[in-house]
């Protein structure tokens, strides 16, 4: 059987309003990109019967130049200023990386897989988890990480309508156990089917049969402000010491 390809990407830009420099943030020690990269090796480790390419994508200096210090094997691809806008869809960078990595290789990969900056926190067997779905479903043209719903729009979540509230979804359940399973798309992984991604023109992730592989529910918080990084820190010292595929990741981290 010929081996898959795979191409995993991290994709980081220069610009943050929300956050300032985010992606260049030192995270319990190390800085923050690295502990996608050390993930990321993990897999590699772990999956010896796929071929995989890692890149990163960015147009941030700064950024480039951590990543080639300690894993001088990932290719930076430098991102167009057409695509650093604050509301350029993250999928149309997924797709610069999947035609520049396969014109630079001479390839064509089956899957891509990319992994948050602003999600450090999984467990070792997270992506290889993920991947594995989406392996085994290939009805599905993505696979995406998720945890339980903290929020259920069904029960307390409400919009406002003129100058007063309703539900998201109007229903008229009264307990959370008569509403669907909900749950959070935490961003963290997710794992493309390489013609979905190519042929995709519209950027809308929905557009697609979406699957999703569930994650342990405290590890992860984006980080999108000063305050949620300073609490995951705090998440991530109580991981570290009580789950060890947690702490896996930052030991595996290059010096």
């Amino acid at each position: 059987m010929e081996q898959k390809k795979v191409l995993l990407t991290i994709c980081g830009r220069a610009g943050s309003k929300g956050f300032r420099n985010k992606n260049l943030k030192t995270f319990n020690g190390f800085p923050l990109v690295y502990y996608s990269l050390s993930a990321a090796m993990l897999f590699l480790e772990s999956r010896p019967d796929v071929a995989v390419d890692l890149c990163a994508n960015t147009d941030s200096e700064p950024l480039a130049q951590l990543i080639c210090e300690r894993y001088p094997e990932v290719t930076v691809l430098p991102r167009p200023e057409a695509l650093c806008g604050d509301v350029v869809p993250k999928m149309a960078v997924y797709q610069h990386s999947l035609r520049e990595m396969e014109r630079q290789n001479g390839c064509r990969y089956d899957f891509l897989i990319d992994l948050d900056i602003t999600s450090p926190l999984r467990q070792t067997q997270d992506i290889a988890g993920a991947f594995n779905v989406k392996v085994s479903r290939p009805d599905l043209d993505l696979v995406l990480s998720v945890t339980p719903g903290r929020r259920n729009p069904y029960m307390n979540m409400a919009q406002k309508d003129g100058d007063r509230l309703r539900p998201v979804i109007e229903n008229r359940n009264t307990a959370r156990q008569q509403t669907p399973p909900v749950f959070d798309i935490n961003a963290s992984i997710y794992v493309f089917e390489r013609d979905f991604l190519a042929e995709n023109t519209t950027s809308f992730l929905w557009d697609g049969r979406v699957g999703g592989y569930e994650m342990f529910d405290t590890g992860i918080i984006d980080i999108d402000s000063e305050e949620d990084y300073l609490l995951m820190e705090a998440i991530a010292r109580y991981l570290y010491e009580t789950y060890p595929a947690f702490g896996r990741i930052r030991e595996n981290i290059r010096r």
